[in-house]
């Protein structure tokens, strides 16, 4: 089977995104890969969605286009849902925003970075994204996210990229599937989680090719700049990244026989040391544990909550 006849299911959730969603459908049907099929689920859409979404599978055919209704338990639950349809079958699969706009090599590089990682193993690809505007103009680039290399240790602690830019292949989407009711913060960070957790490998993209549209109406905005920095130290030390924290973990002990025993074990010991009373042998558990961010200020932060007892 060479490249070109590998094929993705784009999933898509909408909600209310009648603005910015043609743009979107364009780039996708610009993709230099071009075995895909669309596959939407909306989450009860008041305005023109639904509309422009049936204008254009009556262009493309229902083949390239499907349309079934979301849970109407948020934009997570959307996702997570569509990802477990029983009748969704592909080579591999992308999520997919209705706002932004992809490049159009965007599939075709993501399944050259796969490719080499086999199928049998849980694979999943992400990078960076580039910031547009509501006019589609270029305001900036989402901050790197190299500084360590992607994996569990990681992932208990950030999630490194937006599930805009994730393709992951039939081995990880099965393990996403098993369990799609599961309450997580982000349906992004959950899937980072759990590739790297159950062994699976992560390929992060130094190269941007999505279009992230920052509006009023997207749900997660910009993440460069010392605002948004000061909003997520602020998050660590006011205790609201713990309780993050703690819904993933919940969501993870649910899933932790699909954790390798080295990620079992690495979940354990940071369940453990949080509880943990002496805030020094806290921090030195921690460290010695390999926790991390991908930001040596951020990292900072997050040493200073495990002294607070905020983590």
């Amino acid at each position: 089977m060479t490249a070109a006849d590998l094929h993705v299911a784009v999933l898509m959730a909408t909600y209310n995104g009648a603005e910015f969603l043609p743009q979107q459908l364009d780039s996708l049907a610009a993709q230099t890969h071009a075995n895909w099929r669309l596959w939407v689920s909306d989450d009860g859409s008041t305005d023109a969605t639904l509309d422009i979404l049936r204008g254009y599978q009556a262009a493309w055919g229902e083949e390239r286009l499907r349309i079934g209704q979301g849970p109407g338990r948020g934009f997570q639950a959307n996702f997570l849902t569509l990802s477990a349809r029983p009748d969704l079958s592909a080579d591999y699969y992308a999520w997919s925003d209705q706002d932004d706009v992809w490049r159009p090599e965007k599939l075709a590089r993501a399944l050259e970075r796969l490719g080499p990682l086999g199928v049998e193993r849980p694979a999943l690809y992400c990078g960076r994204t580039i910031y547009i505007d509501r006019l589609g103009r270029e305001v900036g680039l989402a901050p790197l996210m190299n500084h360590s290399p992607p994996g569990f240790a990681n992932a208990l602690m950030q999630c490194i990229c937006g599930a805009n830019t994730m393709v992951f292949n039939q081995a990880a989407r099965a393990h996403l599937a098993a369990q799609p009711d599961l309450a997580v913060v982000t349906h992004d960070w959950w899937a980072y989680q759990l590739v790297t957790g159950c062994g699976g490998l992560v390929f992060y993209d130094l190269e941007p090719l999505v279009r992230y549209r920052l509006h009023g109406k997207n749900l997660v905005g910009k993440n460069r700049g010392l605002f948004p920095r000061w909003k997520r130290l602020r998050k660590v030390l006011n205790g609201e990244w713990r309780r993050d924290i703690e819904l993933q973990f919940a969501a993870l002990w649910k899933a932790a026989r699909r954790l390798t025993p080295e990620n079992r074990h690495r979940l354990e010991n940071l369940t453990e040391l949080r509880k943990h009373k002496n805030p020094f042998q806290r921090l030195r558990r921690f460290w010695r544990g390999g926790f991390c961010r991908q930001s040596e200020l951020e990292q900072i932060a997050v040493y200073l909550a495990v002294l607070l007892g905020k983590i």
